[in-house]
């Protein structure tokens, strides 16, 4: 009995320090941003008149985990309220991710929109290949995008 107690004591002591399972797609940290589902996001920017941030993404893709995680900076949480913020899934939403692939079909892909659902092709991470691939490590290429939108943006309105 004692050798049992001592067993599950070391199994549960491992579980407990093990590395917590990260979440397939990544964590985009929905508690703090409002990610809405495409239609739905279309109409409210088109209705309230703010630009979009959509981000394609797959589950399985290590870059689009490692993605998700500039969303938890605060400072993207913040101007993420300036945006409708819509997030697709391209594995399970293939045929409206193609739509917003201008520059190819590759992942984590982020596009900004005007507020009628037209892509900027303005606004972009300044890459040559991947024109919109913002770096999956740090927030300030993001955010450079995001402020890029609303300036343009401003100078529609």
């Amino acid at each position: 009995m004692t050798s049992r107690r001592a067993l599950l004591s070391l199994l549960l002591a491992l579980l407990l320090a093990a590395p917590a399972v990260s979440i397939a797609g990544g964590d985009w940290n929905d508690g703090a941003i409002a990610w809405r589902p495409l239609d739905e996001g279309l109409a409210e920017a088109k209705k309230d008149g703010k630009p979009v941030c959509l981000v394609v993404y797959t589950e399985w893709c290590p870059h689009c985990t490692n993605y998700a995680k500039v969303f938890h900076d605060p400072g993207v949480v913040e101007k993420s309220k300036r945006f409708v913020m819509i997030r697709i899934d391209k594995d399970k939403k293939a045929m409206s991710a193609h739509r917003y692939a201008p520059s190819g079909d590759y992942v984590p892909r982020t596009v900004f929109l005007s507020p009628d659902g037209e892509i900027r092709k303005d606004v972009t991470a300044k890459r040559e290949d991947y024109p919109h691939f913002y770096d999956e490590n740090d927030p300030a290429s993001i955010l450079s995008g995001m402020d890029a939108a609303l300036a343009e943006a401003k100078k529609a309105a």
